[in-house]
């Protein structure tokens, strides 16, 4: 099991003249230290009564990881996970093709049906219910997979239409695709249909039996849609403290066995607080090479 770094908060201290130069040292600890995702989240206000208040301080997805594209060399760069509402797919798949290009093959794309009602009334963007948000969410992964590919000819679908579906540059490596959320009948189905990788939310009380469960049910919608089980890269967002000691990643490690047995391969934290780079400096140091172990 290899580990991911996941920023969800910018409210660090010296913001924001001081965030760029924060983000990239967190960024470069990670990927010199041995982990292999950074992910930032895809919202516009914080997560209110979560990781803090909707008034704190929010950096858009993608400029973000462009700017950290330079700023690593080896880990893989992705939204955990894009909200289908904010941006035509169309637009979506060109953003992910250039940051492919531009961190030379390391992009990953990670979709979901979008969620936080707040922002989008905030910002005035369209927010339709949940079966439509689903229907959209299979429209643009089915855009995006012809976008990546040789056909260059129309897309018509219930919601979105494209005259051309031109790409170019197409992306270094064709861009998994993660697909967040544990939904058993529509968002694992759309993970056997379309998906490479799956993530799932994991806290200190969350029952491996659970997440066990979660991956039967994908499994058999993977047997439905003919898709290899195997393949699927099942991931995790841990939502408890990071392992930043020797002894908490010993615990951790013996928390995380039975989900490394079930098939996660990965597993992202969370580095809450002012020092980002301190809390992902204790991760690699303690709680990669145990995860790595499993």
């Amino acid at each position: 099991m290899d580990v991911g770094i996941h920023i969800a908060s910018f409210t660090w201290p010296g913001t924001p003249a001081a965030t760029a130069a924060t983000l990239a040292e967190t960024a470069r600890v990670a990927d010199e230290g041995g982990c292999g995702a950074v992910s930032v989240m895809d919202h516009f206000f914080q997560l209110h009564g979560r990781l803090g208040n909707a008034e704190d301080p929010m950096l858009e997805a993608y400029t973000t990881l462009g700017y950290l594209a330079a700023a690593t060399s080896q880990v893989d760069l992705q939204v955990l996970v894009t909200g289908v509402t904010y941006r035509h797919p169309g637009i979506l798949a060109k953003t992910i093709s250039t940051l492919d290009v531009l961190s030379g093959g390391r992009s990953v794309l990670g979709m979901g049906a979008a969620w936080y009602d707040r922002e989008h009334r905030g910002l005035g963007v369209p927010y339709p219910d949940l079966a439509e948000r689903f229907e959209r969410l299979e429209e643009t992964l089915q855009v995006i997979i012809q976008m990546w590919s040789d056909d260059n000819g129309p897309y018509q679908g219930s919601h979105y239409h494209l005259a051309e579906t031109l790409n170019s540059p197409q992306p270094v490596r064709r861009p998994p695709i993660m697909i967040g959320g544990g939904g058993e009948k529509k968002t694992l189905r759309l993970v056997a249909r379309y998906g490479d990788a799956c993530n799932l939310f994991v806290g200190p009380h969350t029952n491996a039996g659970e997440f066990r469960h979660k991956l039967q049910v994908l499994a058999e919608h993977c047997a439905a849609a003919g898709t290899d089980f195997d393949r699927i890269h099942k991931t995790i967002l841990y939502m408890g403290p990071p392992p930043v000691t020797r002894e908490a990643a010993r615990a951790l490690a013996e928390e995380m066995a039975p989900y490394a047995a079930a098939g996660a391969s990965r597993v992202f934290f969370i580095p809450i607080g002012s020092d980002p780079v301190g809390v992902v400096r204790g991760i690699t140091e303690h709680a990669v090479a145990p995860l790595a172990a499993l």
